[in-house]
């Protein structure tokens, strides 16, 4: 309890940032439609986030150790409030294709820093329950932000006066908390060789990761407007992703933890070609049928980024898993910076289907690479235990260090 009420701060402005920073994505997506943005000019705007995302990742240890950690994360969160404000008073998709990039940065830079943070204040005997509450109110934070879309009118001074409101809560509880902050420490290299050299079916599995979950949740929107969902029913729609998702983790890293990662990453990718065909099937049913099509969906494509970081972790030495983790970040930032652009190209040219059949076709690639990887590929020497793995920073490796370190 003592561990919690100290982290209180930190879990108070993640909480905050999800609310803010989440709810833009779905905000966006609605609100370019009301203005008549085409499906590429929106997803545009997606491939926009993660590119800032990128240069936020990079850019905030450096101003950690120039700054310190209050100042800088109020630095990031007064950009992504400034790009959230901005958007009323310029109603053009390539001016909130900055706007988004700020959004990116902000989320990069923030998170960067609370999980700095978090690492200096945790021990190998609270590393396990400080993460669970971490994630905890991370998914929170994510899901009340996708609920808090069905009450908000798209391209409203409202709305998105309402999210800047929250990144301002956010601001608080980690500039005035009594806790001590913690001294920078080294930024990681950028080694992208890395990643492959340890294992290249990790490789490819975190760019399709970044494929199928930068396509669903920043074109996401526009598919459930081309199927007809209301405004209200498309922020439910993505809740039941991530809820999905998040059930899927224990069964999932159990099986992980069991067998061979190779055979589960394909097996959980076979799933995955499964849980588009069940999108595809579901909108030509109810609301409820696309809602469920969604969960699943969810459940068999969230844990693919975990499962090839913890393959690639098997084989690496200790004092290689930072840069691994910003190798595997990295990576994952290139499939989902090109992904938005050409999901939303493929909605507009040959309709919602069209989507689901180019993650099906990322995934088949994946199944096709595993089983080629498994008659020339080294077996792994021992598992490192399955965790989940978010995608929030480059030193989220230095938070979810394996027990056998």
């Amino acid at each position: 309890m003592t561990l919690l009420i100290s982290f209180a701060a930190l879990f108070v402005s993640v909480f905050f940032l999800q609310l803010g920073l989440g709810g833009v994505v779905p905000l966006d997506a609605l609100s370019g439609t009301a203005l008549g943005f085409t499906a590429e000019q929106i997803g545009t705007m997606g491939s926009a986030h993660f590119l800032g995302f990128f240069v936020g990742c990079w850019w905030a240890p450096r101003l950690m150790g120039e700054v310190g950690h209050a100042r800088a994360f109020a630095a990031f969160t007064a950009a992504g409030t400034t790009g959230i404000l901005a958007h009323m008073m310029w109603l053009d998709p390539w001016a909130w294709a900055g706007m988004r990039m700020l959004s990116g940065l902000s989320v990069a830079g923030c998170y960067t820093i609370i999980e700095a943070w978090l690492q200096s204040k945790v021990t190998n005997e609270t590393r396990g329950r400080a993460m669970g509450v971490y994630r905890m109110v991370d998914v929170s934070g994510n899901l009340g932000a996708q609920v808090l879309i069905a009450f908000l009118p798209p391209a409203a001074y409202v709305s998105y006066n309402l999210l800047a409101l929250f990144m301002c809560f956010a601001i608080f509880p980690l500039l005035l908390t009594r806790s001590e902050a913690p001294s920078a420490g080294a930024a990681p290299r950028l080694r992208p060789k890395l990643a492959w050299s340890k294992s290249p079916l990790g490789a490819v599995g975190v760019v399709v990761s970044g494929i199928t979950g930068a396509a669903f949740r920043m074109v996401g929107p526009l598919y459930g407007i081309a199927v007809g969902l209301e405004a209200d029913r498309i922020a439910l729609f993505l809740s039941a992703y991530v809820v999905g998702g998040a059930l899927a983790q224990f069964p999932v890293g159990w099986i992980a933890d069991k067998y061979d990662r190779r055979l589960v990453l394909i097996g959980i990718s076979v799933a995955s070609i499964l849980g588009c065909v069940a999108m595809i099937a579901g909108a030509q049913g109810n609301v409820v049928t696309i809602f469920l099509a969604a969960a699943f969906f969810g459940f068999t494509t969230f844990p693919i980024y975990s499962i090839s970081t913890a393959h690639a972790h098997d084989f690496a030495e200790q004092h290689e898993r930072v840069e691994l983790s910003a190798a595997q970040m990295f990576l994952y930032a290139v499939g989902a910076i090109a992904s938005p652009v050409i999901a939303s190209a493929l909605i507009s040219g040959f309709g919602p289907a069209s989507m689901f059949i180019f993650i099906a076709l990322a995934h088949v690639l994946l199944i096709v690479f595993g089983l080629y990887r498994m008659q020339v590929g080294r077996t792994p020497p021992a598992h490192t235990p399955y965790v989940y793995t978010p995608r929030t920073s480059f030193l989220i490796g230095r938070l979810l260090r394996r027990r056998d370190d």
